[in-house]
């Protein structure tokens, strides 16, 4: 049976994958949203969900050039790390340090990052797809669990700060996972122990350096303050 000129099992395959791809950017976007006013992170949502599903369909189209770019997904992979390390450092628990809270800077580093981590999801999509449509129909279908999902994460990231630092960590995972994954570089984890081995350790690493970074800056804002105190007294 097809459904616009598709096989059903090929369409359930596509949404099934589209959907368990979908858990990073939910959590993307809620890392980057979380501390905004009420209206305002709406508004983050949905405009990053908006520019985030276009990319991912602009991907589509042009996945077999972009798979041609040397190295593109180690390069991806480090642009992620270096996103995930100024999520973990922008929304420390600590207080001191605050992600940015404008609207438009959450919707530039939600688009940013899902960008790099859609190059990924395209090709899983691609390789069961076969074609432009059913990838269509898979991100459609797959929307309303990204923004439910970052809407919920959000909420668990108020009430347990510690989910912030998981999601960036999550985050972290998958750039590694795209550096492994490197045609250019993969010879060198051709042994799952030694791709297994870099990325815990990049993903502790980043975690690591993140936390040291925050305590870091806290310290200097909280002397910062402490001498603006004197001055005014």
């Amino acid at each position: 049976m097809d459904i616009f000129g598709m096989s059903v099992g090929v369409l359930l395959q596509v949404i099934l994958v589209d959907i368990l791809l979908s858990g990073d950017n939910a959590v993307l976007i809620a890392l980057a949203a979380k501390n905004l006013e009420g209206s305002q992170r709406k508004k983050a949502v949905a405009y990053g969900t908006v520019g985030a599903v276009a990319l991912r369909l602009v991907f589509a189209f042009v996945i077999v050039y972009l798979l041609k770019i040397p190295f593109i997904h180690a390069i991806g992979g480090i642009l992620l790390l270096k996103i995930a390390l100024d999520l973990i450092v922008q929304n420390s628990e600590d207080g001191h340090v605050k992600s940015s809270t404008t609207l438009w800077g959450a919707v530039k580093t939600i688009v940013l990052a899902d960008a790099l981590m859609s190059l990924d999801n395209v090709v899983a999509l691609a390789g069961i797809a076969h074609g432009f449509l059913p990838i269509l129909c898979g991100v459609m279908i797959s929307i309303p669990l990204i923004v439910w999902g970052s809407t919920y994460i959000m909420k668990l990231m108020d009430k347990f700060p510690v989910i912030t630092t998981i999601g960036a960590a999550l985050l972290a995972w998958t750039a590694a996972s795209m550096i492994v994954h490197d045609e250019m570089i993969g010879f060198i984890f051709s042994s799952k122990m030694i791709s297994y081995i870099f990325q815990i350790v990049v993903t502790i690493g980043l975690v690591v350096v993140g936390q040291v970074i925050s305590k870091k800056q806290a310290k200097v804002q909280e002397n910062i303050e402490v001498e603006s105190q004197r001055q005014s007294v």
